[in-house]
C-alpha cells in the first residue's frame, strides 16, 4: 500500500502581478499567475524537505535544478537562524555555486563520501518514487550523490506528479553518453526499445549539450511504460554508455508542492 498524506505548509501566493507589472500590456496575467504558483509550489516542497530531514553535524548533497535554489534558500537560513554545522557536497557546477553564494560550507566526495541525506529535484516522479532526471544535464553527478546518501529525498512541484513515467515530462528519458559512442549507442537503444533516441542540441551555442563531465546527452523518448528496472540496467550496459536519468528504487520520499498550499508527501509503496 502506498503511503500519502497531506500536509499544511503556507498558502500559495495569488500570482497576481505587481502594480508595475500590470501596466505591461505584453504580459499574460493567467500566465503570471500559473507561474507564481509554480514557484510558490517549489519553495514549499524546498522548505518542508529542509525543515523535516536537515540537522545539526549533517553532510548534506545538495542537487540541481531550479528547485533545489529554494532549498539552499532554507538551509542557509537555518544554519545562520540555528547555528547548525552543515556540510555541503553539490552535484553539478551550479549547486556548488549556490552553496558558495550563500556562504555553506563546500566539500566533495573524497572527503565526505558518505552522506546523512541528499535533497533533489526531479522531472518526474510515479507512484513508485521511480524518477526521471536529467532535464538539466546533471544526471551522473545527481546519482553519484545520492548513491552515497543514507536518505535520498526529492522535492517538486505539482506539475512532476505522475501515476506513469511519460504522462507529464515528454522529453524522455536522458541517457549520458561518452561522445564518440553517441550514434551506436542511439541506434540501439531504438532498436531494442523502440522510441528513439536523439543528440541534446544546445540552445545558446552551437553544437551539442555537453556535460560537468564532458560528455554528450541523448534523450530517449519511450512508447511505451516499462519496467524501468530492467530497462535501466540493460541501457547502463550498452558500451559507452556512462549513466541513465533513470533513478529507480533509490528515493525514500518525495515531496511535492501543490497548487493549493499544501505539500502533498509520498513514500514508496509497501510490498
Amino acid at each position: 500500500m502506498r503511503l500519502q498524506w497531506w500536509v499544511f505548509f503556507g498558502k500559495v501566493a495569488s500570482g497576481l502581478a505587481s502594480p508595475a507589472s500590470r501596466s505591461q500590456t505584453h504580459t499574460c496575467p493567467l500566465r503570471q499567475s500559473a507561474a507564481s504558483m509554480a514557484e510558490e509550489a517549489k519553495k514549499l516542497a524546498a522548505y518542508a524537505a529542509v525543515d523535516n530531514h536537515v540537522q545539526n553535524n549533517q553532510v548534506v548533497g545538495v542537487g540541481s535544478g531550479s528547485t533545489i535554489v529554494y532549498a539552499v534558500d532554507r538551509l542557509a537560513e537555518r544554519v545562520r537562524q540555528e547555528k547548525l554545522n552543515i556540510v555541503c557536497v553539490p552535484t553539478s557546477f551550479q549547486a556548488r555555486q549556490l552553496i558558495l553564494q550563500h556562504g555553506l560550507t563546500l566539500s566533495d566526495l573524497d572527503r565526505h563520501p558518505e552522506l546523512d541525506v541528499a535533497i533533489d529535484g526531479a522531472d518526474e516522479v510515479d507512484v513508485d518514487l521511480t524518477l526521471i532526471k536529467g532535464g538539466g544535464g546533471c544526471l551522473t553527478q545527481e546519482k553519484i550523490v545520492a548513491g552515497c546518501a543514507k536518505h535520498f529525498v526529492v522535492i517538486a512541484d505539482y506539475r512532476k506528479d505522475s501515476k506513469t513515467l511519460g504522462q507529464q515530462w515528454k522529453k524522455g528519458v536522458s541517457i549520458e553518453v561518452i561522445p564518440m559512442a553517441y550514434v551506436p549507442i542511439s541506434r540501439m537503444i531504438a532498436k531494442r526499445f523502440g522510441g528513439e533516441a536523439n543528440l541534446r542540441m544546445a540552445v545558446s551555442k552551437a553544437g551539442p549539450v555537453v556535460t560537468d563531465n564532458s560528455n554528450f546527452i541523448l534523450d530517449w523518448k519511450f512508447e511505451r511504460a516499462e519496467n524501468w528496472k530492467e530497462v535501466n540496467t540493460a541501457i547502463k550496459m550498452i558500451p559507452g554508455v556512462v549513466e541513465t536519468g533513470l533513478f529507480v528504487g533509490m528515493a525514500e520520499r518525495a515531496y511535492f508542492g501543490m497548487e493549493d498550499g499544501t505539500v502533498q508527501v509520498r513514500d514508496p509503496p509497501v510490498n
